[in-house]
């Protein structure tokens, strides 16, 4: 697979892409991150869950994981709308 090669697709008005060929080839499920002004795509071959097994190490509960992951959320996201609010000022 050649992923070195970049692509430049186009986001139709529903908000969709389509992935070239070259690069969804065996490729059902895509971990999506937003990183500033940018969006990483990371290809699953596999469960997430069976996936993440092998470098993911935590003694921490599906349950906690989940708490810890909100709490963030909720952070970055006040943080976001206080610099909205600072701006507008």
């Amino acid at each position: 697979m050649k992923w070195e090669i970049m692509s430049v697709v186009v986001v139709d008005d529903k908000g969709r892409i389509t992935l070239p060929k070259r690069l969804r080839e065996g490729v059902r499920k895509v971990v999506l991150i937003p990183a500033g002004s940018h969006i990483v795509l990371i290809p699953l071959r596999g469960e997430p869950r069976e996936i993440a097994e092998g470098w993911l190490r935590t003694g921490k509960g599906r349950g906690k994981l989940k708490e810890v992951a909100e709490g963030r959320a909720r952070m970055d996201a006040l943080e976001r709308a206080g610099r909205r609010n600072d701006r507008r000022d």
